[in-house]
């Protein structure tokens, strides 16, 4: 679903009341889910330099690989003349780079003026070199940190963004069975990863699937102590445990979503690790709320693990929606101990209770949204250590 022309027009407004809260005379989006969130467009080329020029006042200008150009016709809600195609012989050279053209043409479209221009400085697709091109190409410029302005606008999720939140839950909890039904003793990583990817492209009815922006994760057996972990075509033994993280995808809305599966009894210390895990999710779920600070709920999961002598040192969530690889994360809202940031209606987080301990680890996780009067779950799965086979 593409979103509405309205809505467009309600986030450029929200972006720049931002930029002019930050003091802002442009703005150069280079990170695809801003893309995405500003625009509509929507293709595999963030691997290629392309940028959204956003000035205070005007109308934004898009800017990409001339082959791509042609998809933002199809997909970006972005006026024809406002999308700009660089030539195929920019394409990695040593001597010019393809920000040096989308500098002439930002010149040449009036961009140049002196002022502050705000960058994505920590955008996964920004490189050292794109920055020089424009440093050098636009001196007027003064380039500095956006600091995720466009994240941040983007953190509160209109109903329609709920929607396919929702949808993308749904699509994560059949991907979870999906994964659950593959883990056999026997069976290969690579194997189970297959079933979910197969159930993360598919989706269910009423909710088609998309390209997640990571791959499975399933830290098995002593490297179910590491998080992040992903798959190779080693086979699950008897005893083992293996904790599968994914995330469904809608419509490039992301709901992730972890379980911790045994192959058989488990061990005693992982036992007690899970049932810690589940009743300290439990209660964060209860405690999430609008009007409360992130610092006040992590305090409600600190105190419970402290009362059973585990530490949790990682964060313990963080904010979600668009996403593109290789991050399904929002990069604004982390649920730890120094977050000050208070809660309201439309924040969706990924509240992901990871124990990671040395040789053993247990990870329960649920996609959240936050409500006028508490929080709406977004997935679904047995939330508790999940036994396979003979107990």
């Amino acid at each position: 679903m593409r979103p509405s022309p309205e809505a467009l027009t309600d986030r450029l407004a929200r972006t720049r009341a931002r930029m002019q809260a930050s003091g802002l005379d442009g703005l150069v989006v280079v990170d695809p889910a801003n893309l995405h969130y500003l625009t509509g467009y929507d293709a595999w080329s963030f691997y290629m330099p392309q940028l959204l020029f956003v000035p205070l006042v005007g109308e934004p200008l898009l800017i990409m690989r001339a082959m791509d150009a042609g998809g933002a016709h199809r997909t970006a809600q972005t006026p024809p003349e406002r999308i700009l195609g660089y030539p195929e012989a920019l394409v990695h050279q040593q001597a010019v780079h393809p920000f040096d053209w989308a500098a002439q043409q930002l010149r040449e479209h009036g961009f140049a003026q002196r002022g502050r221009v705000g960058f994505e400085a920590d955008a996964h697709f920004f490189s050292v070199r794109a920055f020089h091109a424009l440093e050098r190409g636009l001196p007027e410029w003064q380039l500095v940190d956006s600091h995720e302005l466009v994240n941040w606008a983007r953190l509160v999720k209109s109903p329609a963004e709920l929607e396919l939140m929702r949808k993308a839950g749904r699509v994560a909890s059949a991907a979870m069975q999906a994964g659950i039904d593959a883990v056999t003793e026997g069976a290969r990583l690579n194997d189970v990863a297959a079933a979910i990817q197969f159930a993360q492209a598919t989706g269910v009815e009423g909710a088609e699937g998309d390209y997640p922006a990571i791959v499975p994760m399933l830290p098995t057996g002593e490297s179910a102590d590491t998080p992040h972990m992903t798959f190779s075509a080693r086979r699950l033994g008897a005893g083992e445990a293996v904790s599968i993280e994914l995330a469904g995808a809608h419509h490039r809305y992301h709901a992730p979503l972890a379980r911790t599966l045994t192959l058989g009894r488990p061990d005693a210390r992982l036992e007690r690790l899970a049932d810690i895990t589940a009743e300290g999710l439990a209660l964060v779920l209860d405690g999430l709320r609008p009007g409360r600070a992130v610092a006040d709920v992590h305090a409600i999961w600190a105190q419970h693990i402290a009362q059973h002598g585990v530490e949790k040192p990682s964060r313990l969530g963080y904010s979600i929606g668009i996403g593109y690889p290789p991050d399904w994360g929002e990069r604004t809202v982390s649920v730890r101990g120094d977050d000050t940031t208070v809660l309201e209606p439309g924040v969706c987080l990924h509240i992901i209770a990871g124990m990671w301990m040395s040789g053993y680890g247990c990870e329960l996780s649920e996609s959240i949204a936050i409500t006028a009067d508490g929080v709406e779950v977004l997935t679904s799965a047995p939330r508790e250590l999940i036994v396979r086979g003979d107990a």
